[in-house]
């Protein structure tokens, strides 16, 4: 009989996220029979998408994974209210679900954050007794204090309190980078009980990109380097458009694109303006489905984040998306995510927050010549397909998920 795994998650698809439909389709495809538990579509903008309907339940088949769609509250405002009751009614009605309605798995996963699914997979685990996997993606409080969320130290500790005591309780935790398995066994949590399994990215979007060819956007004649995602306060984006300053008087043909959104891009639009900076473009976001066109035009992709202790064991998600497409790198994030770059000899790196080193590292890649970029790109390209992969990932979960529900019947 094939084993059951509920997969309890606030965010699911057609809302972006990075464990979805093809981490769930994937499950399915070796063998295990999937429920996910999630809440009615309305993420970012806190309004209910189109073709939904907020109501007590939802059943939906989708390519043979059972979605079931469970009532919440929806917002993501900026006030603290709305989000906190936007998460307290999804922890609150999926712990209902799971506790009266659910058919009983062999195996829950617990997709973040600590503070309401990860209590809630606790409770179930606690009065079902099923074995719960808590995929951690941001470590809290570090995350919540880098980010400027909380600055409340009270409140950080409760925070704290809380994620420790779901460590303590359920029976794997997997990690997105060395880093992270490293503080959480400072910490306390035993070695033992920590897997690290990489993130992977949307393989279906960027294998099949849409969307017309973007390099009338960039110009045929520069050497063009992308930003592609959120510009917030966390990318610190200052430092880049100073090393397009920096540079754009003895490498005028070589240009920084920044395409996406986000609460910094006018303020660093008014930035490029002052400096009178000729070698920046700012182009609005597109869907995931026409990220891929944008990142294959480029000739270099780049991941910036502050110079923050935390992000010294954060790769940001990003980063395989890069790999994926099989583009050379420029990493300016200290630690793991310049590690991953160093050890797949896939581009350059540069110290974070540090517009000469920048600059330096974005010279090296356009003087490196057509062949040694060829080269990076395939290094990263086979790097992705071997260590970061979604088949590698999910596989490597299913392992556990087995470990886990066959421990269970012992």
């Amino acid at each position: 009989m094939a084993i059951r795994v509920l997969l309890l998650t606030q965010w699911f698809e057609p809302e972006p996220t990075f464990k979805g439909m093809d981490f769930a389709r994937e499950l399915v495809r070796q063998g295990f029979q999937v429920e996910v538990v999630t809440g009615f579509p309305n993420y970012p903008g806190g309004n209910i998408y189109p073709g939904y309907k907020l109501k007590w339940l939802q059943r939906e088949l989708i390519e043979g994974v059972q979605v079931t769609r469970v009532p919440l509250y929806p917002s993501h405002d900026e006030g603290a209210i709305g989000r906190v009751l936007n998460y307290v009614s999804f922890a609150a009605s999926s712990l209902f679900y799971g506790l009266f309605a659910a058919k009983r798995p062999d195996v829950i996963y617990a997709y973040h954050p600590p503070l309401t699914v990860g209590i809630t997979a606790v409770l179930l685990r606690l009065f079902r007794r099923v074995p719960v996997v808590y995929d951690v993606q941001d470590m809290w409080p570090d995350t919540l204090r880098a980010t400027g969320m909380f600055s409340n130290e009270r409140a950080l500790k409760v925070v704290s309190s809380v994620c420790n005591w779901v460590y303590r309780r359920v029976d794997q935790l997997v990690v997105l980078s060395p880093g992270f398995k490293r503080l959480l066994i400072e910490r306390g949590v035993p070695e033992s009980k920590i897997e690290l399994i990489y993130n992977w990215c949307s393989e279906q979007s960027l294998a099949a990109p849409q969307g017309v060819s973007p390099v009338s956007l960039f110009g045929s004649d520069k050497f063009t380097i992308l930003f592609a995602g959120n510009m917030g306060k966390a990318q610190s984006l200052d430092a880049v458009l100073s090393a397009a300053a920096l540079l754009q008087q003895n490498a005028p043909q070589l240009q920084f694109v920044f395409l996406g959104g986000g609460v910094e891009v006018k303020r660093l639009q008014q930035f490029a303006s002052a400096e009178c900076l000729t070698n920046v473009i700012f182009l609005p976001p597109v869907s995931m489905a026409e990220v891929g066109s944008y990142l294959c035009a480029a000739d270099a992709l780049l991941v910036h984040l502050k110079k923050d202790p935390l992000f010294t064991i954060t790769i940001p998600s990003k980063t395989q998306a890069y790999m994926a497409v099989g583009k050379p790198i420029l990493m300016a994030v200290d630690g793991d995510a310049a590690d991953l770059i160093l050890d797949s000899n896939c581009g350059q790196i540069a110290e974070s927050e540090n517009p000469q080193a920048i600059a330096d590292a974005a010279l090296a890649l356009m003087d490196a010549g057509p062949d040694v970029r060829d080269s990076m790109a395939n290094n990263s390209r086979r790097f992705y397909q071997e260590m970061l992969s979604l088949s590698v990932g999910a596989g490597r979960f299913g392992s556990i998920f087995k470990k886990l529900a066959g421990e269970k019947k012992k």
